[in-house]
């Protein structure tokens, strides 16, 4: 009996404590609340913002002349009014110079979370209003065009350069690290493009990892998917009295002897592959060049990506590529154009021809996939084009004429 009720005021005790800490801890956190955050309002003068902005570029008589305009806009002013009624300049300033959102907080007065819904939204816009237009495929009379072109270079069939570049992601997530990480350490995202004379890019294919080579990203790449599902127009040219019917790339060396490309001549022997191998490097260089300008107007694909979402990268990407392809079509009276002329009177002497796609049998798919990336007819066709181009540039005073023309190109 004693026993017991020793232990019924052992309990009552133990009661009792834990009701006081209880107590204690409830009045310790009642006590200081944990207070909500309130954002910070901060009067940006936008008006003010928008008055300078438009005191500097845009009124009658602007602070900043055409030219000020084109380096810092890096397009002209008709050009730039022909978006800017739809998109947002402050969204094609970051992008042009791939800075942080709040950079221009002291100038236009916008706050980073503003620019950053500004940067969101132009991609989609750019994208609807002119992706049609400036990433389409190349029409009858564009093919025509960049044939004739490819025959005044000495290499009928042509009809563009294709190669890769990688841009670097920052921010890649840890765990894809690996796949997108090459072997000097940097995550990277490969483009694939395929750019004409004039810099105009009529393909870009832009999505795989980094650690992939050409060759592993041309095995996904669509880039001939129009041949291979009968859009494209089909093509006949004649090189050294020889005729083909399927038009090729000028490639570097890592990519495969399909008839559908042509690489240079690693190790010339003799004047004539020389030559060829100098005609073609030169040529190929169209490519390397459209990177180039690429990366010289649009800082922020110089620089490594900052954003997470791959997703929201791709859309930017090709963002920047319609903006270049609509700036080369608006300067293009500024570049040195290559003469065609020869080609366009009524006794046309062009070696090549092209004609719409009548009907397609899905039959011929797998036969019209090994035409594309056979080799039996790529061995035939490279020695035409070396002999076609020591036809054409052979005599030595007139080849160094030509090179001389074009060193300023």
């Amino acid at each position: 009996m004693s026993s017991s009720s020793s232990d019924e005021v052992d309990e009552a005790l133990e009661d009792i404590v834990d009701q006081v800490v209880d107590n204690f801890i409830d009045s310790v956190i009642h006590a200081h609340p944990k207070k909500q955050k309130r954002r910070a309002y901060i009067e940006k003068y936008r008006e003010q913002g928008q008055n300078q902005l438009w005191k500097d570029y845009f009124k009658e008589n602007p602070t900043y002349q055409p030219e000020m305009f084109r380096r810092r806009f890096r397009m002209n002013k008709p050009l730039f009014l022909r978006i800017v009624d739809r998109l947002s300049s402050e969204a094609r300033r970051m992008l042009a110079y791939g800075q942080s959102g709040d950079t221009y907080d002291e100038y236009l007065r916008l706050g980073e979370s503003t620019a950053r819904l500004c940067l969101k939204n132009f991609p989609n816009g750019i994208i609807q209003l002119f992706g049609d237009e400036y990433l389409r495929r190349p029409t009858l009379d564009d093919l025509q065009r960049l044939l004739d072109v490819g025959e005044v270079h000495g290499f009928p069939g042509m009809i563009g350069s294709i190669d890769c570049m990688h841009w670097e992601w920052k921010n890649c997530p840890t765990a894809w690290k690996g796949q997108y990480t090459r072997g000097s350490g940097k995550s990277t995202i490969v483009l694939e493009v395929v750019a004409s004379h004039d810099l105009w890019i009529w393909h870009a294919f832009f999505r795989l990892p980094g650690t992939l080579n050409d060759i592993n990203v041309l095995d996904r790449s669509p880039v001939f998917d129009d041949i291979l599902q009968g859009r494209a127009p089909k093509v006949k040219f004649k090189v050294n009295n020889h005729t083909y019917r399927m038009a090729y790339y000028l490639t570097g060396g890592i990519y495969p002897n399909w008839s559908t490309f042509i690489q240079s001549i690693p190790l010339p022997q003799g004047s004539k592959a020389e030559l060829f191998a100098e005609r073609q490097e030169s040529t190929r260089k169209d490519v390397e060049r459209a990177f180039g300008v690429l990366q010289s107007r649009f800082a922020i694909v110089k620089n490594p990506a900052l954003l997470w979402d791959k997703e929201k990268i791709g859309r930017i990407m090709r963002t920047y590529v319609i903006l270049h392809n609509m700036i080369v079509e608006n300067e293009q009276g500024g570049y040195i154009q290559i003469d065609t002329s020869e080609f366009e009177s009524g006794e046309s002497s062009r070696s090549s021809e092209v004609q719409r796609t009548t009907s397609f049998n899905i039959g011929n798919m797998l036969g019209i996939r090994n035409e594309v990336r056979g080799s039996k007819k790529h061995d035939p066709l490279k020695a035409d084009l070396v002999e076609n181009v020591w036809q054409k540039f052979g005599n030595v005073d007139e080849y160094f004429l030509y090179v001389h023309e074009f060193s300023m190109y």
